[in-house]
């Protein structure tokens, strides 16, 4: 398939191997009390070490938007396709495809539910209506 998939680092390898289990995981700081996303070494509020917890997948869009052209075959041979910016309940925010949906149901503000989609050997995090 002619998408880009990921390259983990150190700082994401942790994330990926989650996603390849169907768990999508975040880092906590347990000194601020701050979630973030995507994965760092260390807070960008505070700089202190974080955790990695487990997030229930539960989230409302923020943003979404509708792709009629995908930038490449792949991306075109999937259009029409929604990505949307979603506020995770752990206070973190993410950018996942709305899979699995009526796209006239997806609105700002509706509520989503973390899914795992296997492309290429890859576990993606994607979302869906509820």
């Amino acid at each position: 398939m002619d998408i880009p998939f990921p390259r983990p680092n150190a700082d994401t390898r942790p994330y990926w191997d989650a996603a390849a289990r169907h768990q999508l995981v975040y880092q906590f700081c347990e000194q601020c009390q701050k979630s973030q996303f995507f994965p760092r070494a260390t807070c960008v509020q505070c700089d202190s070490l974080v955790q990695w917890r487990v997030s229930k997948g539960q989230g409302t869009i923020a943003s979404f938007t509708e792709v009629f052209r995908g930038p490449t075959a792949a991306f075109k041979s999937m259009s029409p396709y929604i990505i949307a910016l979603i506020d995770l309940d752990e206070g973190f925010r993410m950018m996942a495809n709305i899979i699995d949906s009526n796209h006239a149901d997806v609105v700002i503000g509706g509520r989503t539910v973390m899914v795992f989609q296997d492309i290429g050997g890859w576990t993606l995090p994607q979302a869906k209506l509820p």
